[in-house]
């Protein structure tokens, strides 16, 4: 392993969780009666286009009038005010060897992503290795396009590559790019079996915290 790519929603912040309650909570005011969990199973590492198709999809009727203005506003929210962070990333990521490449490869805009980094205090380490399935490749999760992106944004081989992933969504990409792929269940949008249905997709190691990730990593690398 010569470099880690991170997703970053429900990896480094508590995002998934947070987005999981205020979709649920909009549909269902809007007239179509959604649960968190249901929320987390259809639109858990989606974005963009891929996020609304998905939501037309849930509600059988295309995009309900104002959910996209309750989002807009949602994300505006969270942008300014931060959201938590997935217990010990930061200080996992400050933690990494100043010298080891990483990079984040997410289905959400570098606007959304350089802000909560900034939150951190993570956006240096980053920079300028900050990717979007939005803004950087012309298909997003599940293709691998993102992950080949930032590995050879990098310069190191995909093959070479770490990818942490929480969602069965991005798990399929990461897979598919050739690189080692680490399942991450540790945020709290991860329910019960979050690991199993990682698992089924092909992922042999699933970390539970950024302590299994470092070790997993160490246990992974002949250099380590």
């Amino acid at each position: 392993m010569t470099a880690i790519i991170f997703d970053f929603d429900g990896v480094l912040i508590e995002s998934e969780h947070v987005s999981a309650k205020q979709i649920s909570a909009t549909l269902t005011r809007l007239g179509h009666p959604t649960t968190v969990d249901q929320a987390l199973d259809a639109f858990t590492g989606l974005g963009g286009q891929d996020f609304l198709d998905a939501v037309a999809a849930h509600t059988g009727i295309g995009i309900p009038d104002g959910f996209v203005a309750a989002r807009q506003a949602e994300d505006a929210r969270v942008v300014a005010e931060g959201v938590a962070e997935v217990a010990g990333a930061a200080a996992y990521v400050h933690s990494l060897p100043a010298d080891l490449p990483i990079a984040i490869a997410s289905s959400s805009t570098t606007h959304w992503l350089r802000a909560h980094l900034d939150h951190l205090g993570l956006r240096e380490r980053f920079e300028p290795h900050i990717y979007s399935g939005r803004e950087h490749v012309a298909r997003g999760k599940p293709a691998p396009d993102i992950y080949l992106y930032a590995a050879a944004q990098l310069g190191i081989p995909i093959a070479d590559c770490v990818i942490v992933e929480d969602s069965v969504v991005g798990v399929i990409g990461a897979l598919a790019s050739g690189a080692r792929v680490l399942g991450f269940a540790a945020g709290r949008h991860c329910r019960h079996g979050h690991a199993d249905r990682l698992r089924e997709r092909g992922v042999s190691d699933v970390a539970h915290s950024f302590a299994d990730v470092a070790a997993l990593i160490a246990d992974g690398d002949p250099a380590g």
